[in-house]
């Protein structure tokens, strides 16, 4: 069994001082989820993220490192995938292009409606405990 190794993040920006959530569609499939994907050669988790945000979304982001969440599943093919999110804060407003290979839509998202639109379970942990994070620190 080979692991494979992704990582990404919970993309939100704010709209009247709450979080709203960036989420894209798979191209292949009806899956709803967060930009990630595999971490090439020598590259940190954090680095990862912000370089598959950019390629999925043309977003140039920063990533919290102060939040990370984590999963592993296993994949149809027999593998173990593992998953690190952080968070990313985009200004209101900014322009995604969706890398159309790779992205069928996308869409920001308040939590509720996120929480219902993400296709699998430990997504919707992942991004419950984002939610946490960020109503956390916008409260302090």
């Amino acid at each position: 069994m080979t692991t494979e190794v992704a990582s990404g993040a919970v993309v939100y920006q704010l709209k009247a001082g709450q979080p709203v959530y960036l989420l894209l569609q798979s191209a292949t499939s009806d899956f709803w989820g967060f930009p990630k994907g595999h971490v090439e050669a020598d590259e940190t988790l954090a680095a990862t993220a912000v370089r598959e945000i950019h390629e999925e979304t043309r977003l140039t982001v920063a990533v919290d490192t102060d939040f990370k969440a984590f999963t592993e599943y296993q994949l149809p093919n027999g593998n173990l995938k593992q998953m690190t999110l952080f968070v990313s804060e985009v200004p209101a407003g900014v322009n995604v292009t969706r890398q159309k290979i790779e992205i069928k839509a996308f869409g920001w998202f308040d939590y509720a409606t996120a929480r219902e639109r993400l296709t699998y379970p430990n997504l919707k942990e992942l991004l419950d405990q984002a939610n946490t994070y960020l109503t956390k620190k916008l409260q302090a």
